[in-house]
């Protein structure tokens, strides 16, 4: 009852006519994230049946836990996740579990590969980056996020790096 007046209230001013969300039995909420992972020793490991690995494994993962992957993008050293979550989901516990689980699947799938670049089971940096994609326009941050490892993203770099 609550949540149908607050859409109706909103609505009224236009507030939620271009804001899409979702909701669960007591809340409306649109909370989107912009993950960084990257590789032990920024080893440059990530190609594309890696990403592929990465990719259907990050999805089922999210999917899970009732999360949703928006986008994902990567270089070889590093992944750019673009997702969205629920209010009570444990980003820590989240990011955790797709850590361990793609570096699993990727070791298991991919053993002599991996072995070229680590002799112990390892794959992931302890470290990420995790931002809350307030700041700028989800669509910006989505084509930032597909322009990674294209020619323009590296002439960009070259360009700021000068």
């Amino acid at each position: 009852m609550i949540i149908s007046f607050i859409i109706w209230f909103y609505n009224i001013g236009g507030f939620l006519m271009n804001l899409k969300t979702d909701r669960n039995c007591h809340a409306l909420y649109n909370l989107q994230y912009h993950l960084i992972l990257v590789t032990k020793y920024r080893r440059n490991c990530i190609n594309e049946d890696v990403f592929a690995i990465l990719k259907d494994q990050t999805a089922k993962v999210l999917e899970m836990n009732g999360a949703c992957l928006e986008e994902i993008n990567y270089e070889p050293d590093h992944v750019h996740i673009l997702l969205s979550a629920p209010p009570q989901a444990s980003l820590a516990k989240l990011i955790n579990s797709i850590k361990t689980t793609t570096s699993r699947r990727i070791r298991k799938e991919m053993p002599k590969y991996i072995s070229e670049f680590y002799w112990k089971p390892l794959f992931w940096s302890r470290s990420y980056m995790i931002l809350s994609s307030g700041g700028a326009p989800i669509e910006v941050i989505k084509q930032y996020i597909q322009e990674q490892g294209t020619e323009e993203h590296f002439a960009r770099k070259k360009q700021k790096a000068a």
